[in-house]
């Protein structure tokens, strides 16, 4: 095996393809990328038992072949190359790795004992990678970081022919974002539970297509597991999926919310970044709306204190209640608007937070925030 890459396309490939490799591989053999050199082009792969990566860039291929290399260590060598054209050589149990005056000889591993990668789901539609990339931003800060309760470490996907919702939550706060896609077939009907963590490193690696497609497959054969796979300029990824019954948390979304309030996303942020200073862990910062005020306040007894008021528009009665800091700030820095919009029924009951993009205009509900009050002192 012989052939020749630039040396930007190489070090990008294989960084993005070694986002797959195993932290602990449960085998030494899961720790390699497998380059695969077939007339202009190479595949670099890797697999692990729940997640797999493929990435295919143009090459001068001399010599077609396949070699397992370390992973890791092929992408700490390719970032510090210089910037000349790279070029591998098979060399019986060493691939000889020379680019300028620079060389390197990296062992092989035994490649008839890697893996085959799992086939690539069936293309089911297409969604515009920017939308999917601030869709799983939004709804994934709410999934469990908890591995006791592994379905809510989950993203839930649910496609009803062209709209997709996502929804995650750790159960003191619920994410829930709607958005259209172009789905192959209008009537299509399928739901997926996808690692929080997964979905994330997918959506953030794919964002430089115009396009991302997405496909599902459920088997249902012994020992076959249910994948999803995303494509997008080049690049391959799928994802096995979680089994077990997602909660039914959409019901957790009050009917109506009678107490409404309007204020500054960004100045509230500020705020709560302040509060959040002298809010000691596990404490909250409280949230007191009347008419025209929103006033702020953290810290109690001998401890550090603080309190900001803001301009707000409130409908309906006066309203005090109180949040953790950091499940508020979360909220209201994946929102993508110029104002948030808070919904209550009670002091004592979640809120639902929704995006505005004038003071004066309506709600934008494709992305909601529902958060679980705490209670003072607490």
């Amino acid at each position: 095996m012989k052939f020749t890459v630039a040396r930007d396309v190489l070090a990008e490939a294989v960084s993005w393809t070694a986002r797959a490799l195993p932290v602990r591989p449960a085998s030494p053999i899961l720790a390699g990328v497998r380059i695969h050199a077939a007339a202009e082009e190479l595949h670099l792969s890797s697999f692990d038992y729940e997640v797999s990566a493929n990435s295919t860039i143009p090459a001068t291929v001399e010599e077609p072949g396949d070699v397992l290399v370390s992973g890791r260590l092929l992408a700490d060598i390719s970032k510090s190359l210089p910037s000349k054209p790279v070029t591998f050589e098979l060399d019986g149990q060493k691939v000889n790795l020379t680019c300028g005056s620079s060389r390197f000889m990296l062992a092989v591993m035994p490649i008839d004992e890697y893996p085959l990668l799992p086939a690539q789901p069936e293309t089911a539609g297409a969604i515009d990678s920017q939308v999917l990339g601030q869709a799983v931003t939004q709804v994934s800060i709410a999934a469990s970081k908890d591995d006791t309760l592994p379905l809510l470490t989950g993203v839930r996907i649910e496609i009803d022919g062209g709209r997709m919702t996502l929804l995650a939550t750790d159960r003191y706060r619920l994410a829930m974002r709607e958005l259209e896609w172009e789905p192959a077939d209008p009537s299509i009907e399928q739901i997926a539970l996808v690692k929080a963590r997964i979905l994330q490193d997918v959506a953030k690696s794919m964002t430089s297509g115009a396009k991302v497609e997405l496909g599902v497959s459920t088997e249902n054969q012994p020992g076959a597991s249910s994948l999803i796979g995303f494509t997008a300029a080049g690049r391959r990824t799928t994802s096995t999926l979680m089994d077990g019954d997602y909660p039914p948390v959409r019901r957790l979304f009050p009917d109506s919310t009678p107490i409404q309030a309007v204020c500054d996303r960004h100045a509230l942020l500020e705020a709560v970044k302040r509060m959040a200073l002298v809010a000691e862990r596990k404490t909250s910062v409280r949230l007191s709306f009347t008419e025209g005020r929103l006033v702020l306040e953290a810290g109690q007894g001998e401890n550090a204190q603080a309190l900001e008021a803001i301009d707000a528009t409130l409908f309906g009665e006066e309203i005090a209640t109180a949040f953790n800091p950091q499940f508020l700030l979360d909220g209201l820095a994946v929102m993508d608007t110029d104002y948030v919009r808070f919904g209550f029924t009670h002091p004592n009951k979640p809120a639902v937070m929704t995006g505005q993009t004038k003071a004066d205009e309506g709600e934008i509900s494709t992305f909601r925030y529902l958060l679980m009050p705490i209670r003072f002192g607490v």
